[in-house]
């Protein structure tokens, strides 16, 4: 490789690393985000919590919601039909 293509690579490459390291961060916190284990350690939590008194029904509800949110496949990943028409007059 010559001089004069290292010169314009260079940044190139420090830009492609930075890249690689945001997609390892991404798949690691995904991978975090919907363990079973992380989820039921959030869960027994928000009932311990609520348990002590330290949150409300409505707070523990909107926690469990979300943990079940965690376990499902995300709404890009899943099959959608289109909406149903309705007959309209």
């Amino acid at each position: 490789m010559n001089p004069f293509t290292l010169l314009f690579r260079l940044p190139l490459m420090a830009l492609r690393g930075v890249v690689q390291l945001g997609e390892v961060l991404h798949d690691h916190a995904e991978q975090q985000l919907h363990d079973p284990a992380s989820v039921r350690r959030q869960l027994e939590q928000a009932e311990q919590a609520h348990a002590a008194g330290q949150i409300a029904e409505e707070e523990l509800a909107r926690i469990q919601a979300q943990a079940v949110d965690r376990l499902l496949p995300s709404p890009a990943n899943r099959v959608t039909r289109p909406p149903a028409r309705s007959s309209g007059s």
